[in-house]
């Protein structure tokens, strides 16, 4: 199955909801960065969150960004997303291992620490909107549900999930975010609640086959679901030599000067694909003549 995401409404607009399948992207972030099983399952979860709560921004050219520092060995993780599906993501160290919490699970929680999230919207404004939160548990979809009730005040219910084969690759990966709207009764609240902590794990679900309309189903089936859009999502990172060379354009001449005189290549590595670009002592003479300053 192609990995997508669907957007929702139920209880005659009281709610909104997202769900997302999102195996695929999480095993290219995966091979991407060669990453242990307990930073695929967090950067896997923070990715599959960019794609839900990127596709709320308004604007094509709205970009969301999400950053978790923590002062456990994963050190933290990086992930961007746009309007329409494209996410990509990076982890600081991608190699840690952990043994299993006390529940047998990755343990995404130890290996994250205590720490904040930051939650960065660059809507085209002068400055971006950025919002800021302790971490509850640094198990991510937690973080994030209290991330939405204290700095956007809007209730919210998060579920994340990223289940590995023993063979250490990505056997299912996804997730939901429930919003109440302000206007929300006090019944179809109860309803809800009532729902959530009956729900199984969102890896137990899309490992049973489960799709989003599912796992949405299983959540607002009996209060007047409706699915409103449909887009698919993508581990997509838009770096390529010509951008990378703009970058060290940006760096000026004294610093590519300086470069151009150690009469070594040089590597760039983008942290969120993890390609390497090289360019020749002869690629940076031509890159300092387009330098401005």
């Amino acid at each position: 199955m192609n990995d997508y995401m669907i957007r929702a409404t139920a209880a005659n607009a009281q709610i909104r909801a997202f769900a997302a399948t999102t195996r695929e992207l999480t095993e290219a972030a995966r091979k991407y960065h060669r990453t242990s099983p307990v930073a695929t399952a967090a950067l896997g979860r923070l990715l599959t969150a960019g794609c839900m709560m990127g596709s709320m921004l308004k604007g094509d050219n709205d970009i969301l960004t999400l950053q978790i520092r923590g002062d456990g060995p994963i050190g933290g993780l990086t992930v961007t997303a746009d309007a329409g599906g494209n996410v990509k993501g990076y982890v600081h160290y991608p190699a840690v291992m952990l043994p299993p919490n006390q529940m047998g699970k990755l343990d995404v929680g130890g290996a994250i620490g205590n720490g904040v999230l930051s939650v960065i919207k660059d809507m085209g404004l002068k400055e971006p909107y950025a919002g800021q939160t302790v971490l509850q548990t640094g198990e991510i979809a937690e973080d994030l549900t209290y991330y939405f009730a204290t700095s956007e005040q809007v209730p919210s219910s998060v579920g994340l999930g990223v289940l590995m084969n023993k063979d250490n690759t990505v056997k299912q990966a996804g997730g939901f975010i429930i919003q109440l709207m302000p206007f929300a009764e006090e019944s179809v609240l109860n309803k809800l609640e009532e729902k959530l902590l009956k729900i199984a794990s969102v890896t137990s679900m899309l490992d049973g086959g489960d799709t989003p309309e599912k796992i949405l189903e299983r959540l607002l089936g009996d209060l007047d679901l409706e699915i409103t859009d449909k887009m698919p999502a993508r581990f997509r990172c838009g770096c390529d030599k010509h951008r990378v060379e703009k970058a060290i354009i940006s760096m000026g001449k004294g610093e590519i000067s300086d470069l151009i005189a150690d009469g070594k290549e040089i590597t760039v590595n983008c942290h969120f694909c993890n390609t390497d670009y090289t360019f020749s002592v002869d690629e940076l003479k031509e890159i300092l003549k387009k330098a401005v300053r």
